[in-house]
Protein backbone atom coordinates (compact mmCIF):
# COMPACT_ATOMS: atom_id res chain seq x y z
CA UNK A 1 0.00 0.00 0.00
CA UNK A 2 1.36 3.73 -0.66
CA UNK A 3 2.08 4.74 2.71
CA UNK A 4 1.39 8.40 4.13
CA UNK A 5 4.36 9.92 5.98
CA UNK A 6 2.70 12.64 6.99
CA UNK A 7 0.49 10.38 9.05
CA UNK A 8 3.17 8.35 10.57
CA UNK A 9 5.14 11.14 11.62
CA UNK A 10 2.19 13.24 13.20
CA UNK A 11 1.64 10.07 15.55
CA UNK A 12 5.42 9.50 15.79
CA UNK A 13 5.69 12.91 17.50
CA UNK A 14 2.22 12.64 19.31
CA UNK A 15 3.58 9.91 20.61
CA UNK A 16 7.01 10.93 21.81
CA UNK A 17 4.81 14.20 23.72
CA UNK A 18 2.07 12.17 25.11
CA UNK A 19 2.63 11.69 28.90
CA UNK A 20 0.39 9.11 29.47
CA UNK A 21 1.46 5.50 28.78
CA UNK A 22 -1.95 3.81 28.11
CA UNK A 23 -2.53 6.14 25.02
CA UNK A 24 1.33 6.10 24.04
CA UNK A 25 1.01 1.89 23.84
CA UNK A 26 -2.64 2.09 21.89
CA UNK A 27 -1.50 4.84 19.01
CA UNK A 28 2.09 2.97 18.53
CA UNK A 29 -0.09 -0.69 17.90
CA UNK A 30 -2.53 1.04 16.12
CA UNK A 31 0.83 2.29 14.21
CA UNK A 32 2.16 -0.64 13.36
CA UNK A 33 -0.77 -1.90 12.03
CA UNK A 34 -1.28 0.52 10.17
CA UNK A 35 2.22 0.26 8.45
CA UNK A 36 1.77 -3.30 8.08
CA UNK A 37 -1.08 -2.61 6.12
CA UNK A 38 -3.94 -2.86 8.40
CA UNK A 39 -7.07 -0.72 6.82
CA UNK A 40 -9.03 -0.88 10.48
CA UNK A 41 -5.68 0.76 11.98
CA UNK A 42 -5.40 3.72 9.08
CA UNK A 43 -8.95 4.76 9.43
CA UNK A 44 -8.59 4.69 13.28
CA UNK A 45 -5.90 7.10 12.98
CA UNK A 46 -6.66 8.85 10.26
CA UNK A 47 -9.86 9.83 12.41
CA UNK A 48 -8.04 10.63 15.43
CA UNK A 49 -5.81 12.94 13.76
CA UNK A 50 -8.34 14.39 11.21
CA UNK A 51 -8.11 17.51 13.36
CA UNK A 52 -8.17 19.04 17.16
CA UNK A 53 -11.56 18.75 18.97
CA UNK A 54 -13.09 22.47 18.68
CA UNK A 55 -13.77 24.05 22.07
CA UNK A 56 -16.71 26.17 22.32
CA UNK A 57 -19.90 27.11 24.38
CA UNK A 58 -19.93 23.61 25.11
CA UNK A 59 -16.20 23.48 25.81
CA UNK A 60 -14.81 19.93 24.89
CA UNK A 61 -16.25 16.72 24.04
CA UNK A 62 -15.24 13.28 22.14
CA UNK A 63 -14.18 9.97 22.46
CA UNK A 64 -11.26 8.88 24.70
CA UNK A 65 -8.30 8.02 22.87
CA UNK A 66 -5.10 9.29 21.29
CA UNK A 67 -4.83 12.05 19.22
CA UNK A 68 -6.16 15.66 18.30
CA UNK A 69 -9.52 14.41 18.20
CA UNK A 70 -10.42 12.54 21.07
CA UNK A 71 -10.01 13.25 24.61
CA UNK A 72 -7.16 12.58 26.12
CA UNK A 73 -4.44 13.89 28.47
CA UNK A 74 -2.12 16.10 26.14
CA UNK A 75 -5.98 17.70 24.83
CA UNK A 76 -6.71 18.59 28.58
CA UNK A 77 -3.19 19.72 29.20
CA UNK A 78 -3.31 21.77 26.76
CA UNK A 79 -7.39 23.23 27.26
CA UNK A 80 -6.06 23.49 30.93
CA UNK A 81 -3.04 25.97 30.20
CA UNK A 82 -5.37 27.57 27.93
CA UNK A 83 -7.67 28.85 30.10
CA UNK A 84 -5.44 29.20 32.78
CA UNK A 85 -3.40 31.84 30.25
CA UNK A 86 -6.93 33.52 29.57
CA UNK A 87 -7.26 33.92 32.99
CA UNK A 88 -4.38 35.03 34.13
CA UNK A 89 -4.31 37.32 31.26
CA UNK A 90 -7.72 39.51 32.06
CA UNK A 91 -7.06 39.00 36.28
CA UNK A 92 -3.42 38.59 37.22
CA UNK A 93 -2.00 35.54 39.23
CA UNK A 94 -3.93 34.56 41.99
CA UNK A 95 -7.11 33.81 40.15
CA UNK A 96 -9.16 30.80 40.94
CA UNK A 97 -10.55 27.58 39.73
CA UNK A 98 -12.24 24.60 41.12
CA UNK A 99 -12.23 21.68 39.76
CA UNK A 100 -14.85 18.62 39.61
CA UNK A 101 -15.50 15.28 38.07
CA UNK A 102 -17.48 12.69 37.41
CA UNK A 103 -16.66 8.53 37.33
CA UNK A 104 -16.26 8.18 33.93
CA UNK A 105 -12.48 6.57 32.36
CA UNK A 106 -10.15 8.96 32.72
CA UNK A 107 -12.10 12.24 34.57
CA UNK A 108 -10.32 11.76 38.22
CA UNK A 109 -6.51 12.25 35.76
CA UNK A 110 -7.75 14.95 33.51
CA UNK A 111 -8.86 16.86 36.77
CA UNK A 112 -5.89 16.37 38.47
CA UNK A 113 -3.93 17.24 35.46
CA UNK A 114 -6.14 20.44 35.20
CA UNK A 115 -5.37 21.38 38.97
CA UNK A 116 -1.56 20.83 38.22
CA UNK A 117 -1.72 23.34 35.45
CA UNK A 118 -3.38 25.85 37.08
CA UNK A 119 -1.42 25.68 40.13
CA UNK A 120 1.86 25.97 37.55
CA UNK A 121 0.28 28.90 35.79
CA UNK A 122 0.07 30.73 39.00
CA UNK A 123 -3.48 30.13 39.95
CA UNK A 124 -5.04 28.96 42.92
CA UNK A 125 -6.74 25.29 42.23
CA UNK A 126 -9.82 23.90 44.22
CA UNK A 127 -9.97 20.19 43.58
CA UNK A 128 -12.91 18.01 44.72
CA UNK A 129 -11.26 15.09 46.77
CA UNK A 130 -14.01 12.27 44.85
CA UNK A 131 -16.18 12.29 42.29
CA UNK A 132 -19.23 14.33 42.16
CA UNK A 133 -22.53 15.51 40.38
CA UNK A 134 -22.24 18.53 38.04
CA UNK A 135 -24.73 20.90 39.76
CA UNK A 136 -22.15 20.45 43.14
CA UNK A 137 -19.33 21.93 41.01
CA UNK A 138 -21.58 24.69 39.66
CA UNK A 139 -23.01 25.62 43.52
CA UNK A 140 -18.78 25.18 44.63
CA UNK A 141 -18.14 27.69 41.58
CA UNK A 142 -20.69 30.44 42.88
CA UNK A 143 -20.14 29.70 46.82
CA UNK A 144 -16.16 29.86 46.77
CA UNK A 145 -16.22 32.91 44.56
CA UNK A 146 -14.06 30.98 42.40
CA UNK A 147 -13.50 32.73 38.89
CA UNK A 148 -13.55 29.49 37.19
CA UNK A 149 -15.26 26.25 37.22
CA UNK A 150 -14.09 22.92 35.67
CA UNK A 151 -16.56 19.77 35.26
CA UNK A 152 -14.76 17.04 33.81
CA UNK A 153 -17.97 14.93 32.12
CA UNK A 154 -19.38 13.85 29.14
CA UNK A 155 -22.82 13.88 30.83
CA UNK A 156 -25.16 11.00 29.57
CA UNK A 157 -22.85 10.31 26.68
CA UNK A 158 -21.70 6.33 25.69
CA UNK A 159 -19.08 5.50 28.13
CA UNK A 160 -16.22 5.74 25.44
CA UNK A 161 -16.97 9.60 25.92
CA UNK A 162 -15.62 12.15 28.36
CA UNK A 163 -15.90 16.57 27.68
CA UNK A 164 -14.37 19.43 29.69
CA UNK A 165 -16.79 22.28 30.79
CA UNK A 166 -16.13 25.44 31.27
CA UNK A 167 -17.74 28.12 33.83
CA UNK A 168 -16.74 31.43 34.30
CA UNK A 169 -17.25 33.47 37.82
CA UNK A 170 -15.98 35.03 40.61
CA UNK A 171 -14.42 38.36 39.35
CA UNK A 172 -14.48 36.70 35.17
CA UNK A 173 -17.64 37.52 34.76
CA UNK A 174 -19.41 40.28 37.09
CA UNK A 175 -23.23 40.07 35.01
CA UNK A 176 -26.02 37.99 35.55
CA UNK A 177 -24.13 35.27 33.67
CA UNK A 178 -21.54 34.76 36.44
CA UNK A 179 -21.10 30.88 37.29
CA UNK A 180 -23.02 29.88 34.16
CA UNK A 181 -21.05 27.71 31.52
CA UNK A 182 -19.21 29.67 29.11
CA UNK A 183 -21.05 31.97 25.95
CA UNK A 184 -19.25 33.66 22.96
CA UNK A 185 -17.10 35.78 23.08
CA UNK A 186 -15.49 33.84 25.93
CA UNK A 187 -15.16 30.52 24.36
CA UNK A 188 -13.52 31.90 20.89
CA UNK A 189 -10.93 33.85 23.38
CA UNK A 190 -9.95 30.88 25.65
CA UNK A 191 -10.01 28.81 22.19
CA UNK A 192 -7.37 31.11 20.83
CA UNK A 193 -5.33 30.86 24.24
CA UNK A 194 -5.32 27.20 23.60
CA UNK A 195 -4.31 27.45 20.32
CA UNK A 196 -1.46 29.38 21.09
CA UNK A 197 -0.11 27.03 23.98
CA UNK A 198 3.44 26.09 23.41
CA UNK A 199 4.72 22.15 23.52
CA UNK A 200 3.54 19.90 26.21
CA UNK A 201 6.73 19.92 28.15
CA UNK A 202 6.72 24.00 28.33
CA UNK A 203 3.49 23.41 30.35
CA UNK A 204 3.89 23.66 33.96
CA UNK A 205 2.57 20.39 35.96
CA UNK A 206 3.62 20.68 39.44
CA UNK A 207 2.79 17.29 41.63
CA UNK A 208 1.41 18.73 44.17
CA UNK A 209 0.04 22.65 45.73
CA UNK A 210 -3.26 22.75 44.98
CA UNK A 211 -6.25 22.73 47.68
CA UNK A 212 -9.06 19.97 47.89
CA UNK A 213 -12.60 20.04 48.81
CA UNK A 214 -15.26 17.40 49.65
CA UNK A 215 -17.98 16.56 52.22
CA UNK A 216 -18.06 19.89 53.33
CA UNK A 217 -19.25 21.61 50.02
CA UNK A 218 -21.28 18.39 49.43
CA UNK A 219 -23.00 19.77 52.94
CA UNK A 220 -23.65 22.91 51.81
CA UNK A 221 -24.79 22.27 48.04
CA UNK A 222 -27.23 19.20 50.25
CA UNK A 223 -28.53 22.07 52.75
CA UNK A 224 -29.13 24.59 49.60
CA UNK A 225 -31.15 22.64 47.90
CA UNK A 226 -33.33 21.52 51.14
CA UNK A 227 -33.28 25.14 52.17
CA UNK A 228 -36.55 27.01 52.25
CA UNK A 229 -39.13 24.25 51.21
CA UNK A 230 -41.82 22.83 53.20
CA UNK A 231 -41.44 19.63 54.36
CA UNK A 232 -43.03 16.73 52.77
CA UNK A 233 -47.01 17.05 52.82
CA UNK A 234 -47.77 13.79 52.27
CA UNK A 235 -45.62 10.61 52.37
CA UNK A 236 -44.20 9.06 48.78
CA UNK A 237 -43.20 6.00 47.70
CA UNK A 238 -40.16 7.25 45.30
CA UNK A 239 -38.47 4.99 43.10
CA UNK A 240 -34.69 6.52 42.30
CA UNK A 241 -32.27 5.75 39.69
CA UNK A 242 -28.43 7.21 39.43
CA UNK A 243 -28.20 5.54 35.80
CA UNK A 244 -24.63 4.31 36.92
CA UNK A 245 -24.27 7.81 37.72
CA UNK A 246 -22.60 10.21 40.41
CA UNK A 247 -25.69 11.58 41.90
CA UNK A 248 -27.11 8.51 43.45
CA UNK A 249 -26.39 8.99 47.19
CA UNK A 250 -27.06 13.04 47.22
CA UNK A 251 -29.88 13.01 45.90
CA UNK A 252 -31.40 10.02 48.29
CA UNK A 253 -29.91 12.31 50.93
CA UNK A 254 -31.96 15.53 49.77
CA UNK A 255 -34.97 13.84 49.48
CA UNK A 256 -34.80 12.18 52.86
CA UNK A 257 -34.19 15.89 54.54
CA UNK A 258 -37.01 16.86 53.49
CA UNK A 259 -38.74 14.21 54.36
CA UNK A 260 -39.57 11.06 52.15
CA UNK A 261 -37.84 8.28 53.72
CA UNK A 262 -39.52 5.56 51.73
CA UNK A 263 -36.92 6.11 49.01
CA UNK A 264 -36.29 2.92 47.27
CA UNK A 265 -33.06 2.68 44.79
CA UNK A 266 -32.66 0.32 41.44
CA UNK A 267 -29.72 -1.38 43.01
CA UNK A 268 -28.22 -2.42 39.40
CA UNK A 269 -27.69 1.61 39.06
CA UNK A 270 -27.13 2.72 41.99
CA UNK A 271 -23.07 3.20 41.90
CA UNK A 272 -21.38 4.64 40.13
CA UNK A 273 -20.10 2.41 36.93
CA UNK A 274 -18.51 4.42 34.19
CA UNK A 275 -19.62 1.25 31.74
CA UNK A 276 -23.05 2.09 32.27
CA UNK A 277 -23.84 -1.97 32.11
CA UNK A 278 -27.61 -2.18 31.84
CA UNK A 279 -28.39 0.83 29.48
CA UNK A 280 -27.97 1.26 25.55
CA UNK A 281 -26.95 5.05 26.24
CA UNK A 282 -26.94 6.44 29.92
CA UNK A 283 -29.76 8.83 29.27
CA UNK A 284 -32.95 8.99 30.83
CA UNK A 285 -34.89 10.30 27.26
CA UNK A 286 -33.93 7.05 25.57
CA UNK A 287 -35.76 4.00 25.09
CA UNK A 288 -35.31 1.31 27.62
CA UNK A 289 -33.34 3.22 30.23
CA UNK A 290 -35.66 3.65 32.68
CA UNK A 291 -37.09 -0.04 32.20
CA UNK A 292 -35.53 -1.19 35.72
CA UNK A 293 -36.99 1.33 37.64
CA UNK A 294 -40.70 1.03 36.49
CA UNK A 295 -40.24 -2.40 37.04
CA UNK A 296 -39.36 -1.87 40.71
CA UNK A 297 -42.03 0.75 40.59
CA UNK A 298 -44.50 -1.72 40.08
CA UNK A 299 -42.83 -4.41 42.15
CA UNK A 300 -43.12 -1.86 45.62
CA UNK A 301 -46.45 0.37 44.75
CA UNK A 302 -44.39 3.09 43.80
CA UNK A 303 -45.89 6.89 44.27
CA UNK A 304 -42.91 7.97 41.50
CA UNK A 305 -40.13 7.22 39.85
CA UNK A 306 -37.10 9.85 39.87
CA UNK A 307 -34.18 9.32 37.18
CA UNK A 308 -31.23 11.55 37.07
CA UNK A 309 -28.84 11.04 34.38
CA UNK A 310 -24.77 9.99 34.87
CA UNK A 311 -23.72 13.28 35.96
CA UNK A 312 -27.10 14.68 37.95
CA UNK A 313 -27.76 17.38 35.75
CA UNK A 314 -30.94 16.12 34.95
CA UNK A 315 -34.09 14.87 35.91
CA UNK A 316 -37.16 12.75 34.62
CA UNK A 317 -39.94 11.54 36.36
CA UNK A 318 -42.55 8.71 35.60
CA UNK A 319 -46.01 8.32 37.33
CA UNK A 320 -48.72 5.78 37.64
CA UNK A 321 -50.84 6.60 35.14
CA UNK A 322 -53.89 3.93 33.78
CA UNK A 323 -54.08 5.07 30.05
CA UNK A 324 -50.98 3.88 30.20
CA UNK A 325 -50.09 0.26 28.94
CA UNK A 326 -48.21 -1.52 31.98
CA UNK A 327 -49.78 1.37 33.87
CA UNK A 328 -46.83 3.95 34.17
CA UNK A 329 -45.89 6.77 31.88
CA UNK A 330 -42.85 8.61 31.67
CA UNK A 331 -43.23 12.56 31.53
CA UNK A 332 -42.05 14.27 28.91
CA UNK A 333 -39.33 16.76 29.76
CA UNK A 334 -41.78 19.65 29.04
CA UNK A 335 -44.24 18.03 31.49
CA UNK A 336 -42.04 18.46 33.94
CA UNK A 337 -41.12 21.68 32.82
CA UNK A 338 -44.57 22.50 33.01
CA UNK A 339 -45.29 21.66 36.69
CA UNK A 340 -41.94 22.96 38.03
CA UNK A 341 -42.57 26.22 36.19
CA UNK A 342 -46.15 25.96 37.56
CA UNK A 343 -44.75 25.53 41.07
CA UNK A 344 -42.03 28.36 40.41
CA UNK A 345 -44.89 30.50 39.63
CA UNK A 346 -47.22 30.19 42.00
CA UNK A 347 -43.69 30.72 44.75
CA UNK A 348 -42.94 33.88 42.37
CA UNK A 349 -45.80 35.68 41.88
CA UNK A 350 -45.96 36.56 46.14
CA UNK A 351 -42.82 38.60 45.44
CA UNK A 352 -44.61 40.29 42.30
CA UNK A 353 -41.17 39.63 40.42
CA UNK A 354 -39.53 37.12 38.46
CA UNK A 355 -38.82 35.77 35.32
CA UNK A 356 -39.34 32.16 33.80
CA UNK A 357 -37.19 30.65 30.92
CA UNK A 358 -36.88 28.23 28.16
CA UNK A 359 -35.34 27.32 25.51
CA UNK A 360 -36.68 28.07 22.02
CA UNK A 361 -36.87 24.08 21.44
CA UNK A 362 -39.13 23.70 24.68
CA UNK A 363 -43.02 24.23 24.84
CA UNK A 364 -44.68 27.55 24.34
CA UNK A 365 -46.66 26.69 27.25
CA UNK A 366 -44.26 28.01 30.02
CA UNK A 367 -44.89 31.57 28.39
CA UNK A 368 -48.66 31.12 29.29
CA UNK A 369 -47.90 30.10 32.51
CA UNK A 370 -45.75 32.87 33.27
CA UNK A 371 -48.47 35.53 32.22
CA UNK A 372 -51.28 34.17 34.22
CA UNK A 373 -49.29 34.94 37.59
CA UNK A 374 -48.08 38.19 35.72
CA UNK A 375 -44.53 36.81 35.51
CA UNK A 376 -41.88 38.06 32.95
CA UNK A 377 -40.86 35.42 30.18
CA UNK A 378 -37.55 34.66 28.28
CA UNK A 379 -36.69 32.70 25.10
CA UNK A 380 -33.00 31.44 24.51
CA UNK A 381 -31.27 29.16 22.42
CA UNK A 382 -30.94 26.17 23.68
CA UNK A 383 -28.58 25.22 26.61
CA UNK A 384 -28.53 26.62 30.13
CA UNK A 385 -25.22 28.55 28.86
CA UNK A 386 -28.21 30.84 27.77
CA UNK A 387 -31.13 29.91 30.31
CA UNK A 388 -28.85 30.58 33.27
CA UNK A 389 -28.12 34.20 32.77
CA UNK A 390 -31.15 35.53 32.19
CA UNK A 391 -31.86 38.61 34.28
CA UNK A 392 -34.33 38.21 37.10
CA UNK A 393 -34.55 34.53 36.24
CA UNK A 394 -36.83 32.22 39.23
CA UNK A 395 -36.90 29.00 37.18
CA UNK A 396 -35.88 27.93 33.56
CA UNK A 397 -35.68 24.98 31.85
CA UNK A 398 -35.32 22.97 28.32
CA UNK A 399 -36.99 19.63 26.96
CA UNK A 400 -33.97 17.87 27.24
CA UNK A 401 -34.93 16.82 30.66
CA UNK A 402 -32.98 20.04 32.26
CA UNK A 403 -34.54 22.27 34.85
CA UNK A 404 -32.77 25.24 37.03
CA UNK A 405 -35.22 25.51 39.97
CA UNK A 406 -32.67 27.82 42.42
CA UNK A 407 -31.00 30.11 39.92
CA UNK A 408 -28.76 32.12 43.23
CA UNK A 409 -27.11 28.81 44.08
CA UNK A 410 -26.67 26.70 40.87
CA UNK A 411 -26.83 28.38 37.50
CA UNK A 412 -26.90 25.26 35.72
CA UNK A 413 -29.34 22.82 35.03
CA UNK A 414 -29.40 21.02 38.21
CA UNK A 415 -31.22 17.50 38.24
CA UNK A 416 -31.13 16.87 42.33
CA UNK A 417 -32.84 19.87 42.94
CA UNK A 418 -35.29 19.28 40.30
CA UNK A 419 -36.09 16.10 42.42
CA UNK A 420 -36.37 17.56 45.47
CA UNK A 421 -38.96 20.43 44.10
CA UNK A 422 -40.87 17.74 42.09
CA UNK A 423 -41.14 15.27 45.04
CA UNK A 424 -42.97 18.01 47.08
CA UNK A 425 -45.31 18.79 44.66
CA UNK A 426 -46.20 15.84 44.52
CA UNK A 427 -46.69 15.35 47.86
CA UNK A 428 -48.27 18.86 48.01
CA UNK A 429 -50.67 16.99 45.51
CA UNK A 430 -51.43 13.71 46.74
CA UNK A 431 -51.83 15.46 50.47
CA UNK A 432 -55.28 17.15 47.98
CA UNK A 433 -56.22 13.98 46.94
CA UNK A 434 -54.89 15.03 43.46
CA UNK A 435 -51.69 13.71 41.37
CA UNK A 436 -49.12 15.31 38.76
CA UNK A 437 -51.37 14.12 36.10
CA UNK A 438 -54.19 15.77 37.95
CA UNK A 439 -52.04 19.23 37.65
CA UNK A 440 -51.04 18.56 34.00
CA UNK A 441 -54.70 18.19 33.04
CA UNK A 442 -55.68 21.39 35.00
CA UNK A 443 -52.92 23.38 33.29
CA UNK A 444 -54.34 22.06 29.57
CA UNK A 445 -57.84 23.84 30.77
CA UNK A 446 -56.46 26.66 31.41
CA UNK A 447 -54.09 27.35 28.54
CA UNK A 448 -54.85 24.70 26.15
CA UNK A 449 -53.28 21.06 25.57
CA UNK A 450 -49.24 21.83 24.92
CA UNK A 451 -48.42 18.37 23.40
CA UNK A 452 -44.18 17.63 22.65
CA UNK A 453 -42.65 14.60 21.16
CA UNK A 454 -38.79 14.64 19.58
CA UNK A 455 -38.01 13.08 16.28
CA UNK A 456 -34.32 12.11 16.29
CA UNK A 457 -31.74 10.94 13.76
CA UNK A 458 -28.38 9.47 14.71
CA UNK A 459 -26.05 9.57 12.17
CA UNK A 460 -23.31 8.34 11.37
CA UNK A 461 -21.90 10.23 8.31
CA UNK A 462 -22.38 14.11 9.83
CA UNK A 463 -22.66 15.30 6.27
CA UNK A 464 -26.53 13.98 6.31
CA UNK A 465 -27.11 16.81 8.83
CA UNK A 466 -25.30 19.93 6.71
CA UNK A 467 -27.23 18.22 3.96
CA UNK A 468 -30.62 17.80 5.01
CA UNK A 469 -30.32 21.58 6.50
CA UNK A 470 -29.47 22.80 3.31
CA UNK A 471 -32.08 21.57 1.42
CA UNK A 472 -34.66 22.51 3.80
CA UNK A 473 -33.37 26.15 3.68
CA UNK A 474 -33.56 26.11 -0.13
CA UNK A 475 -37.09 25.33 -0.22
CA UNK A 476 -37.47 21.60 0.28
CA UNK A 477 -39.11 21.68 4.30
CA UNK A 478 -42.66 20.42 4.48
CA UNK A 479 -45.66 22.47 2.99
CA UNK A 480 -48.07 21.01 5.62
CA UNK A 481 -47.55 18.92 8.69
CA UNK A 482 -50.38 16.52 10.36
CA UNK A 483 -53.26 18.21 7.09
CA UNK A 484 -52.41 21.73 7.69
CA UNK A 485 -50.59 24.06 5.29
CA UNK A 486 -47.16 25.35 6.44
CA UNK A 487 -47.98 28.93 6.70
CA UNK A 488 -44.12 30.56 8.35
CA UNK A 489 -41.01 29.43 8.20
CA UNK A 490 -37.82 31.08 10.43
CA UNK A 491 -34.63 30.37 9.91
CA UNK A 492 -32.38 30.74 13.46
CA UNK A 493 -29.35 32.08 11.32
CA UNK A 494 -31.52 34.76 10.82
CA UNK A 495 -32.06 35.50 14.88
CA UNK A 496 -35.43 35.12 16.65
CA UNK A 497 -36.94 36.99 18.96
CA UNK A 498 -36.67 36.46 22.77
CA UNK A 499 -40.66 37.28 23.57
CA UNK A 500 -39.44 40.46 25.07
CA UNK A 501 -38.45 42.62 22.54
CA UNK A 502 -34.75 41.45 22.38
CA UNK A 503 -33.36 39.34 19.65
CA UNK A 504 -31.41 36.40 19.66
CA UNK A 505 -28.04 35.39 18.42
CA UNK A 506 -28.41 33.22 15.31
CA UNK A 507 -27.98 29.59 15.16
CA UNK A 508 -28.40 26.76 12.80
CA UNK A 509 -32.45 25.53 12.98
CA UNK A 510 -35.15 26.55 11.37
CA UNK A 511 -38.86 26.64 12.59
CA UNK A 512 -42.07 25.46 11.00
CA UNK A 513 -45.51 26.79 11.56
CA UNK A 514 -48.55 25.71 10.62
CA UNK A 515 -52.25 27.50 10.58
CA UNK A 516 -53.51 24.96 13.04
CA UNK A 517 -50.31 26.58 15.75
CA UNK A 518 -48.68 23.55 15.27
CA UNK A 519 -44.66 23.77 15.31
CA UNK A 520 -41.61 22.04 14.60
CA UNK A 521 -37.70 23.35 15.12
CA UNK A 522 -35.45 21.47 13.36
CA UNK A 523 -31.84 21.52 14.70
CA UNK A 524 -28.58 19.86 14.82
CA UNK A 525 -27.21 18.47 18.32
CA UNK A 526 -24.47 20.65 19.52
CA UNK A 527 -23.32 17.51 21.76
CA UNK A 528 -24.09 14.12 19.96
CA UNK A 529 -24.27 13.33 16.05
CA UNK A 530 -28.00 14.49 15.79
CA UNK A 531 -30.20 15.83 13.63
CA UNK A 532 -32.87 16.61 16.05
CA UNK A 533 -36.66 17.53 15.37
CA UNK A 534 -38.86 19.17 18.32
CA UNK A 535 -42.49 18.56 17.39
CA UNK A 536 -45.53 20.47 19.45
CA UNK A 537 -48.92 20.40 18.60
CA UNK A 538 -51.66 22.86 20.60
CA UNK A 539 -55.52 21.27 21.01
CA UNK A 540 -58.21 23.20 22.85
CA UNK A 541 -60.04 21.67 25.73
CA UNK A 542 -63.53 21.30 25.35
CA UNK A 543 -65.07 22.39 29.22
CA UNK A 544 -67.54 18.77 28.81
CA UNK A 545 -64.82 16.64 27.71
CA UNK A 546 -61.72 14.46 29.56
CA UNK A 547 -58.48 15.87 29.02
CA UNK A 548 -57.36 12.48 27.59
CA UNK A 549 -59.34 13.15 24.73
CA UNK A 550 -57.15 15.93 24.03
CA UNK A 551 -54.36 13.91 24.67
CA UNK A 552 -55.34 11.22 22.00
CA UNK A 553 -55.96 14.00 19.17
CA UNK A 554 -52.61 15.30 20.34
CA UNK A 555 -51.03 11.90 20.36
CA UNK A 556 -52.09 11.54 16.76
CA UNK A 557 -51.28 14.45 15.34
CA UNK A 558 -48.02 14.31 16.69
CA UNK A 559 -47.32 10.95 14.87
CA UNK A 560 -48.57 12.21 11.66
CA UNK A 561 -46.32 15.01 11.71
CA UNK A 562 -43.16 12.66 12.46
CA UNK A 563 -44.46 10.81 9.37
CA UNK A 564 -44.59 13.69 7.30
CA UNK A 565 -41.02 14.92 8.57
CA UNK A 566 -39.45 12.14 7.69
CA UNK A 567 -40.83 11.79 4.04
CA UNK A 568 -39.23 14.83 3.92
CA UNK A 569 -36.00 13.91 5.42
CA UNK A 570 -35.69 10.91 3.56
CA UNK A 571 -35.76 8.20 6.57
Amino acid sequence: MTETPSLIDEVGAWINEDPDAVTRAALSSLLAAHTAGDASATAELTDAFSGSLQFGTAGLRGRLGGGPHRMNRVVVIRAAAGLAAYLKDRLGEGFSVVIGYDARHGSAVFARDTAAVVTGAGGRAILFDRHCPTPVLAFALRHLKADAGVMVTASHNPPQDNGYKVYLGGRAVTDSGRGAQIVPPYDADIAAAIAAVGPLSSVARPESGWETIGEEIVEEYTAAACVSRVPAAADLKIVLTAMHGVGGQICRDALRRVGFDDVVVVPEQFEPDPDFPTVSFPNPEEPGALDLSLALAREVGADLVIANDPDADRCSAAVPDPHTPGGWRQLTGDEVGSLLGEQAAELAAFAGTGVLANSIVSSRLLRRIAQAHGLGHRITLTGFKWISRVPGLVFGYEEALGYCVDPKKVRDKDGISASVRLALLASVLKQQGRSLLDLLDRLAREHGLYATSPLSMRVEDLSFITEAMERLRAGGGPAHLAGSPVVDVFDLLDGASDGNGGQLPPTDGLIFKTAADDRVVIRPSGTEPKLKCYCEVVVPVAVDEPVEVARRTAADRLERIKTDLKAVLGI
